[in-house]
């Protein structure tokens, strides 16, 4: 449901009040666990180091869920610290190679995109990114050495965390201080001249304050990419009372900074399925073959980097936290959330577009570019309550809990003049980064936007345990939101160009719901059917608005309405060390835009996109020494609602088939093995249509697979020497696609990581 022109969101709410929010805000946390028959909430975060790691994980980190994963009736797939640490996973991106169904971006026609451009179960899930349960702004590369968890919901999500993607999110759980001490780390140096080192210090003053700090640097380049360089470093100190009491509050602060030379892509010249009408021999009539007809054109060298000496990309961010906890009793906590947030990303890059072959002579190809720039700051100030209540009414056991969310996104965005624009061409086979770019400069020019949005949310779920072996769970959630759009334009020709001012407002309020039933044959298992909803309004992903008849985030546009229905089981065996899950799902989203038949200048919200698919998990311990988290998912994607050249065709981005597996054998002489598998299929970067046979460029990436592998020796009770070997078949692999299909980011060849860890 989605109520247009609402009354504004809460009048005079400013960032000054949401301050005051900060300054006032109170505490507390979840309730004990009940028995199994039972609804059970979040145990108190006072969280204890595991004995034994495992790869399996029993919740989620947010008190919005109150039962364990084995009995939320929802695909929920987690990727633990253990599992990140094996594999030398430093990034959400690789991060995500583990759940099976995520597949990555690298941007617009004339814009790459940067940072963990991902899209799940047919959608872009860019911006339904979140930490700790509050979203995170930003097309950054997000840095795993503060993670716990990396928890992956699919499926439309609206009630959890309100407007976002119909293909569900990823949340980031953050480290926080615990009632220990301890001293570990990392140290890592890999092919590539790639370091890294990584530490992590808890510090028990009493049973009840600790501090926490966890530190990482990094420095080297990108193996397989010429002069590609990742440098970074980055802090999170953090402070805890109350620990195991009933009032609890957490302080904790993340800020990083990172200084790399940014990858505009490789040219897909010769790449499988390229096409350009300069090698073509049968053109359709009337047009006359090219100059190169019948050639085979030479792949470009995956090395190659077509940008400049000048490029460089700048990125700063901070986040201040405060979370307070407090049980009542047994059965009622609270937990209140507040953060400040400010993150600035700035580059130069050059990317690359369309190869000119009109010589006979491959050496004197060209590849056009682009000199691309980002300026984008954002700002986020929010304040989260919510509360747990263990309740029973006759024969019904309740897990009830709610809350309410004020948030304030701020995205600005300025312009350089020179950029954006065309550059000297490149050398499609010998690149040059020193080429002469006469002109070029770094200058703002005044043209800018500058978005904002505020939204008070609030919900409520309820868990409902009755006749022993039923669960109903339910909720919803509802969103009142104002977001406005101010920004500047050159209006007229140049040399008499005019900067004129525009704003925009949209005030709308969203409705959100969820609802499963679970039935429990035994206590270790369950079967569950569900279904849930979300809406995305316009400008709810970058902050924009606009006027403009083809533009997707035109003010006067409907939200799109996403809808999933779920039908899953999921099963713990070996008293709870092994999780088995599967689930069969029917997504959908609708209010999509597509071209008006009559003024194809123009969009209308008649479109609607389905995705049918299945998913298997299998996470946790085989024996005591074997751990295996592997999943494979299958998705018939369908433009449902389309152009008549659309309808019934695939969905872009979406592979039919993904496969990931992770597996490590431990021995009782300190010697470890492991390795795993990734499987993606063909990923086509445009909707098929009999109009488009022959698409420019390349058309999709094809299928591949990935072995990795890794072993591991205990020097020493504290000292563990591992040594990751990537890619092990050398697989020649596209990463990532452009939306035009000029450039792509190829897989890391052939690498790998020795690394030295250690723990007091």
């Amino acid at each position: 449901m989605s109520i247009k022109n609402a009354a504004p969101v809460m009048p005079g709410f400013s960032r000054r009040h949401l301050a005051a929010a900060i300054s006032l805000a109170l505490a507390a946390s979840a309730a004990h666990a009940q028995t199994a028959d039972e609804p059970k909430t979040l145990g108190k975060i006072s969280v204890e180091a595991k004995d034994e790691p495992t790869p399996k994980v029993d919740r989620v980190s947010s008190p919005k869920f109150t039962q364990d994963l084995v009995d939320t009736p929802q695909t929920i797939a987690v990727v633990s610290k253990e599992v990140l640490q094996q594999q030398g996973a430093a990034t959400l991106s690789q991060a995500l190679r583990n759940p099976p169904g995520v597949t990555f971006l690298l941007g617009e026609n004339g814009n790459t995109a940067t940072g963990d451009s991902i899209f799940m179960r047919g959608f872009d899930t860019q911006g339904s990114i979140f930490i700790d349960g509050i979203r995170d702004l930003g097309s950054v590369t997000r840095d795993t050495f503060n993670t716990e968890q990396v928890e992956i919901a699919k499926g439309p999500a609206g009630p959890d965390y309100g407007r976002g993607a119909a293909s569900g999110y990823v949340n980031l759980s953050s480290k926080v201080p615990v009632a220990d001490d301890f001293l570990s780390g990392s140290t890592s140096y890999g092919t590539a001249s790639n370091g890294r080192i990584t530490g992590d210090v808890n510090h028990a003053f009493s049973e009840s304050t600790a501090v926490r700090l966890n530190v990482m640097g990094q420095d080297g380049n990108v193996d397989g990419r010429d002069f590609i360089e990742r440098k970074g470093w980055a802090f999170a100190p953090a402070i805890a009372f109350g620990l195991g009491s009933d009032t609890r509050t957490f302080f904790y602060l993340l800020h990083t900074e990172q200084d790399n030379v940014p990858d505009g892509g490789v040219s897909t010249i010769g790449l499988k399925g390229f096409y350009n009408a300069a090698f073509d021999p049968n053109p359709p009539a009337p047009a006359l073959p090219g100059p190169n007809a019948g050639v085979r054109p030479e792949r470009a060298d995956s090395e190659n980097f077509y940008g400049l000496a000048s490029d460089f990309e700048e990125i700063k961010g901070t986040m201040l936290t405060a979370r307070f906890e407090h049980d009542f009793s047994d059965s009622i906590s609270l937990r209140n959330t507040s953060r400040y947030g400010h993150l600035r990303q700035f580059y130069v890059l050059s990317g690359v577009n369309a190869v000119t072959a009109t010589d006979p002579n491959p050496d004197l190809w060209t590849v056009a570019r682009t000199r691309q720039a980002k300026f984008q700051e954002n700002d986020l100030f929010t304040n989260q309550t919510n509360l747990t209540w263990n309740v029973t009414t006759g024969a019904v056991a309740h897990a009830v809990t709610g809350g309410v969310e004020f948030i304030d996104e701020e995205q600005y965005n300025p312009t350089y003049a020179g950029l954006g624009t065309p550059i000297t061409p490149a050398n499609v086979y010998h690149p040059d980064r020193h080429d002469v770019q006469p002109g070029y400069a770094p200058v703002r020019n005044g043209v800018y936007t500058d978005g904002e949005t505020q939204t008070l949310g609030a919900y409520v779920f309820d868990t409902m345990s009755f006749a022993e072996k039923w669960q109903v769970t339910g909720g919803f959630r509802v969103d009142s939101f104002d977001t406005k759009f101010d920004n500047a334009a050159l209006v007229g020709a140049a040399p008499n160009q005019v900067l004129t001012a525009g704003h925009l407002q949209v005030n709308d309020t969203l409705f959100s719901y969820k609802l499963g039933v679970l039935y429990k044959p035994t206590a270790n298992g369950s079967v569950y059917l569900s279904t849930a909803t979300s809406q995305q309004p316009p400008g709810g992903a970058n902050f924009q608005l606009s006027t403009t008849a083809n533009n997707a985030n035109r003010s006067d546009l409907e939200p799109t309405e996403g809808s999933n229905v779920e039908l899953g089981v999921k099963w713990n065996l070996r008293d709870g060390a092994l999780a088995v899950t599967g689930a069969v799902y029917d997504s959908k989203n609708k209010n999509e835009l597509i071209a008006d038949p009559t003024d194809t200048t123009r969009f209308i919200q008649v479109g609607e996109r389905e995705v049918k698919g299945v998913e298997l998990g299998l996470v946790g311990k085989i024996t005591d020494n074997w751990e295996l988290s592997a999943g494979v998912a299958k998705m018939d994607t369908e433009v449902t609602k389309g152009n008549s050249n659309q309808t019934g065709s695939a969905i872009n981005w979406s592979p039919k088939l993904t496969l990931s597996s992770w597996t490590s054998y431990s021995t009782s002489w300190g010697l470890a093995i492991g390795g795993g598998v990734r499987y993606v299929d063909t990923v086509a970067r445009a909707i098929n249509t009999t109009a488009n046979l022959a698409i420019t460029n390349t058309p999709t990436a094809p299928e591949y697979w990935v072995v990795d592998a890794m072993v591991a020796y205990r020097v020493s009770e504290k000292v563990q020497l591992q040594l990751n070997a990537y890619n092990l078949a050398d697989e020649d692999y596209v990463q990532s696609l452009n939306n035009g299909g000029s450039r792509y980011i190829p897989g890391a060849p052939r690498s790998a990581m020795l690394t030295v860890n250690f723990s007091f």
